[in-house]
């Protein structure tokens, strides 16, 4: 952490300053570890499944697989853009970013849920276009592909969002998302070349309208994953329950009569704190300073996830 302020030897603060630095730089590298690993466990599995479904699709007959095989496509790229977002998120504060760099987090998130919402429109037209122009049913054994496709991505699904929910990660969450899309479009693949299948002649396009179906359910997950990536980005408060628990362990340092006001927002990882703290008002300024310096202290060894506190000590009304 670069120290943009003289500070006098042997100063307490900067003792606090350098605990915190190191605090927020061993969270971070640990997050960032978490959260790499899985998303270029991702990439690699979205790069062999679209390849498989890639070849499956043509060799079978069904653009419904070949649809798949864009949207898994579409994983590896915004994975790639999930890898960068959390790499530079990661970065410690500068003079430039006194808040340190933890928005790249959220603003790829942002991208990710973009790139689903592209995705989706050209998996439309392509669905259109395969619609009024005749062709063959698709072969069976694309059936078995889709199944194999369903059971990994749900998996990985699974897998990823956990590691998202535990880093608080709106980009892990968002990438995760997009395998469980990719597992929803193979499932519609599936449905619809049984139906093309089964039906025979004259149903040769069902799997086309399976990929069309498809595409809606990807447009209604981008448009879910952009809301908390866009208010992350806003700077909107967290959950109640964030802001209760600060209030809370607060509240247990001693001198502390109560609190007037507490406000969080989520900077990639960690969240910073703004509150207002009500003490005794005949005590000193050095008492009220002590206090403040407490209750910042409490709140940064009781949770991992905040990096800074900024406390204002107000007196208390007789």
């Amino acid at each position: 952490v670069k120290v943009l302020f003289s500070v006098k030897k042997n100063d307490p603060f900067k003792v606090t300053l350098i605990k915190l630095s190191n605090k927020n730089r061993q969270y971070n590298s640990a997050v960032a570890h978490k959260g790499i690993r899985t998303t270029i466990i991702g990439i690699l599995t979205s790069i062999i499944l679209a390849v498989i479904k890639a070849v499956a699709g043509i060799l079978g007959n069904s653009y419904a697989l070949i649809a798949d095989a864009i949207e898994s496509t579409s994983d590896v790229f915004t994975s790639l853009i999930v890898l960068t977002g959390i790499k530079i998120a990661t970065r410690p504060a500068d003079e430039t970013h006194p808040y340190g760099h933890g928005k790249a987090e959220p603003f790829a998130g942002i991208l990710v849920a973009t790139a689903l919402f592209i995705a989706a429109i050209v998996i439309i037209i392509q669905s259109i276009h395969e619609i009024i122009t005749p062709h063959h049913a698709p072969a069976t054994f694309t059936l078995i592909v889709l199944v194999a496709v369903v059971i990994t991505k749900e998996f990985l699904f699974r897998y990823i969002i956990k590691v998202g929910n535990s880093l608080e990660s709106v980009a892990v969450k968002n990438d995760a998302w997009h395998h469980r899309s990719d597992a929803i479009t193979s499932g519609t693949a599936f449905v619809g070349i049984s139906i093309a299948l089964i039906g025979g002649k004259g149903y040769e396009e069902a799997d086309d309208y399976a990929a069309l179906f498809a595409s809606l359910i990807i447009i209604y997950n981008a448009y879910r994953l952009f809301k908390p990536a866009l208010f992350e980005i806003m700077d909107t408060a967290p959950s109640s329950d964030v802001i209760n628990k600060v209030i809370k362990t607060s509240l247990k340092v001693d001198g502390v009569v109560a609190i007037d006001k507490c406000f969080a927002r989520k900077m990639g990882f960690q969240y910073y704190i703004d509150i207002h703290v009500i003490v005794d008002g005949n005590i000193s300024v050095h008492k009220g300073h002590e206090i403040s310096h407490e209750v910042k202290d409490k709140l940064l060894d009781s949770f991992q996830n905040i990096s800074d506190v900024l406390i204002h000590i107000e007196p208390a009304t007789q």
